[in-house]
């Protein structure tokens, strides 16, 4: 019989700029980013996966981090 594959649960959490001026910063993004992976500290980073919504008022980027401590 196979055996079944090794298995676990990664945890995440999605940041964005706030709507309006400014949410097409992907640099401002990524220092929210980093501040909250600064404020969850022994974490183990397993990706970070940037989004773009295409809005009226123009681009608007978020990330999601999947992690494990």
């Amino acid at each position: 019989m196979p055996s079944e594959p090794d298995s676990w649960t990664i945890r995440h959490f999605s940041q964005a700029n706030p709507a309006g001026p400014g949410q097409d910063s992907v640099p401002a993004l990524l220092r929210r980013v980093a501040d909250g992976i600064e404020h969850r500290p022994g974490i183990e980073i397993q990706d970070v996966v940037l989004h773009n919504e295409v809005t009226a008022d123009g681009d608007w980027w978020s990330a999601t981090v999947y992690f494990h401590d």
